[in-house]
């Protein structure tokens, strides 16, 4: 999930730089939110693995 929102960020700075401002400004928004949800499902992965005692895998 992470990988799509760098995917998003790379696709808004393209377009940013060859001035589609609004493809740029849906991408951007797309990698926030897709950003966003990565890390809430990191935190409660890691939440759940501390209350069953294990570590996080990576």
């Amino acid at each position: 999930m992470l990988q799509w929102a760098v995917t998003f960020l790379v696709i808004a700075l393209i377009a940013g730089f060859l001035g589609f401002g609004g493809v740029a400004a849906v991408s951007v928004e797309m990698a926030k939110i897709v950003f966003l949800i990565f890390l809430v499902l990191f935190l409660v992965a890691a939440v759940m693995a501390a209350l069953r005692g294990k570590a996080p895998k990576l």
